[in-house]
């Protein structure tokens, strides 16, 4: 017999607190520990529609709801009494007529009003709009998982009843309409293919859940070790199976070079982790690069993938997965060098250095530094000519010929310092390996999470490794996060995204509130120089939760006293601690997020780039490091005038585009940081506080 858990257990046992959960912890322990059948636990639920619906009791008001055959024991939802009940009288579990799928199932007459909850369109919606999906017929909408019972409200629903009725599908189907009221039909398309060249299921009883689609809604549990994952953390569950609007761009081949696209919470991260085991699957000879550019994310990457793929998994052998400069660093080696990187205080003491001995005072430290981070370091420009004919994008200041001249002295002074002490710089790395390091590590295809943030010399060293070969190349990112880099084009550089590039629009992970709200400090479109437009209009979130709070408050007294009580106030609903998030700017703000956590008598846990898995503490860290990860709950704080944007930053400025840019990023941290909240987020700061707070409130 085989023990099960369903996504709607794991998503009702989240808003129980602490002590309902512990109790349920231990009930659902004790029905997988007597499976053989101890059935004075079960209790027959009279109304229910699906005959094998039983409750278990877990305390004298909390109820299990059980499907229980003779072929498996499935945790399907955990309430208080009457709730629960509800809830089981409403709903059965059947293998969908046409995919074959198990689906819980909610019985359409028993639905008084599907006017549930607000649409979630923001925009006014007009009267009289048409039927969004008029154009279907019965067989398309059964195709891709709709129940009969729901067929004619799916027919007849229009841009305001339509996700409405979502809430009462099977989520599969639900996010393939999403997909087609978003004008992809493509998908629909696909779906229906895979559909059609899938075999039949075996027609025993629970033949259903070996479906794809049900082993995304249904979790099978081989032990206690595995049921204690699947309880205290059911959030881990969406990096085992892809949602089908994930999976069409994880499982395509493609031609060259391609990228998905999709702001905070569409599970981009997800989609680079299973290309990387589609491509192990399809090129199992292969050696496999999944990689991106800090040591935190990359850590958070490859915890995901042993989540994913089974212990002992030959894939494990061939992904590699690895920070970028950590690939260059070993390849270097290889060659018997070991670079020793220039620091950012030896950069500024070069600089002063060479103006003082070059009699030199027309520039500021901050313009040489920019100048030189986004030009000339970058582009590797080593030669007065390469220097004096490059295009400086992004640098608005207009410079002469005769300053020009002046500035490549500068940095022809630095590039004979940095060399004569035995000194390199990342781009310069990249750059000396660029074309010779193929055959070290052999890598055939390579996909970099994250993308937004590549270099120049990054860009040219993956695609040297690969070239444009089929399967070769796979980005994922997004460009309102953006943090680190300055654009350019890619397709300047050979790497051409242009047909190959989609964009993900359904946001899993974050409520339609919090990703509404964030999406306010970002432009509606992104553009990229190569003119690929990422758009953020028709991205939709598949939950509610309350609005976001944003807090100004006096001294940091004060908001310490509130980030405790809403420390407290979460873990007392049942949030666990290492499900909280604390993110600051900066180091310098690390104290004031400690000394919160403390004051809320919980243990506090510092992020640092080693992405060390945590279990009973609260975590807190900057927003560079929040990157990749998410939490249930998350505040953000310090968000004082002089912190965001980072004041030294701003005084480092003397470039017009420069301080956009700076203007721009320090958004950008902002976004990143808001959008690791899956369902709760404050966001706080010292009066009168950052000039960003006013546009992340304002509509």
């Amino acid at each position: 017999m085989e023990f099960r858990i369903a996504d709607t257990f794991q998503s009702s046992l989240g808003k129980l607190n602490a002590k309902e959960q512990k109790a349920v912890k231990t009930t659902a322990f004790d029905l997988q520990m007597g499976l053989s059948g101890n059935s004075t636990q079960f209790h027959k639920i009279e109304r229910a529609k699906d005959p094998n619906f039983w409750s278990v009791r877990a305390n004298s008001d909390i109820r299990l709801i059980v499907h229980k055959t003779a072929a498996s024991i499935l945790l399907c939802y955990v309430d208080h009494h009457d709730d629960a009940y509800a809830w089981a009288g409403r709903r059965r579990i059947e293998n969908h007529p046409v995919t074959g799928a198990a689906q819980i199932v909610e019985v359409r007459e028993l639905v008084e009003d599907v006017t549930i909850q607000k649409p979630l369109i923001a925009d006014e919606i007009p009267e009289a709009l048409p039927a969004i999906f008029e154009d279907l017929e019965k067989d398309q909408l059964l195709s891709i998982g709709v129940p009969e019972d729901w067929l004619d409200d799916v027919l007849s629903a229009d841009e305001e009843t339509f996700l409405r009725v979502a809430d009462h599908l099977p989520q599969e189907a639900a996010e393939i309409l999403l997909e087609v009221a978003g004008g992809d039909v493509s998908f629909l398309q696909a779906v229906q293919q895979s559909q059609a060249a899938r075999e039949e299921t075996s027609g025993a009883e629970d033949s259903g859940f070996a479906h794809p689609d049900a082993q995304r809604r249904f979790r099978v549990v081989q032990d206690s070790d595995a049921l204690a994952v699947a309880l205290d953390y059911p959030w881990e569950k969406w990096t085992v199976f892809l949602h089908p609007a994930q999976r069409i761009f994880a499982y395509r081949s493609y031609n060259g070079p391609a990228r998905v696209a999709g702001s905070a919470g569409t599970g981009k991260t997800v989609v680079a982790i299973h290309r990387a085991l589609a491509l192990h699957k399809k090129y199992p000879e292969n050696k496999i690069l999944l990689t991106t550019f800090t040591k935190t994310l990359a850590n958070a990457m490859r915890v995901k993938l042993e989540r994913l793929a089974s212990a002992g998994s030959p894939a494990l052998e061939k992904i590699d997965v690895r920070h970028l400069e950590g690939v260059a660093y070993e390849l270097m080696q290889k060659t018997g060098q070991q670079p020793n990187i220039l620091s950012l205080s030896q950069l500024q003491s070069f600089f002063k250095y060479a103006c003082k001995q070059l009699e030199i005072e027309d520039f500021s430290n901050g313009f040489l530094l920019a100048e030189w981070e986004h030009v000339v370091d970058a582009w590797q420009l080593k030669s007065w000519e390469d220097y004096r004919d490059v295009k400086r994008l992004g640098r608005k200041t207009r410079i002469g010929g005769a300053q020009r001249e002046k500035l490549w002295s500068i940095f022809d002074y630095v590039w004979n310092t940095i060399s004569s002490r035995n000194l390199t710089t990342w781009p310069s790395v990249f750059s000396a390996l660029h074309g010779n390091s193929a055959a070290s590590f052999n890598y055939a295809n390579i996909i970099i999470d994250e993308a937004q943030d590549i270099s120049v010399s990054e860009l040219k060293f993956v695609a040297g490794l690969v070239g444009d070969k089929t399967d070769g190349l796979f980005f994922a990112g997004d460009l309102g996060q953006r943090i680190f880099r300055q654009p350019f084009s890619w397709k300047g550089l050979g790497v051409d995204v242009r047909g190959r590039s989609n964009t993900l629009k359904i946001n899993y992970r974050t409520s339609h509130q919090i990703r509404q709200q964030a999406d306010r400090l970002l432009p509606k479109e992104i553009s990229d120089l190569d003119e690929n437009e990422e758009s953020r209009k028709a991205t939709i979130s598949l939950f509610n939760s309350l609005p976001p709070q944003i807090l100004v408050v006096d001294d940091f007294e004060d908001e310490k006293s509130i980030i405790s009580d809403w420390i407290k106030q979460q873990v007392s609903v049942g949030t666990p601690a290492s499900e909280i998030g604390i993110f600051v700017r900066s180091e310098d703000e690390l104290p004031r997020a400690k000394a919160a956590i403390i004051d809320a008598g919980q243990n506090a846990f510092k992020i640092t780039d080693k992405f060390e898995e945590n279990t009973d503490a609260i975590s807190f860290g900057t927003m560079h490091l929040a990157k990749g990860l998410e939490f249930r709950s998350v505040a953000v704080m310090a968000c004082d005038e002089d912190v965001l944007p980072q004041q030294d930053r701003l005084e480092r400025v003397t470039d017009a585009s420069d301080l956009a840019e700076v203007y721009e990023t320090e958004r950008h941290l902002l976004y990143v940081a808001c959008t690791r909240a899956r369902e709760h987020l404050l966001v706080t700061g010292i009066e009168p506080g950052s000039e960003f707070l006013e546009d992340l409130e304002n509509q």
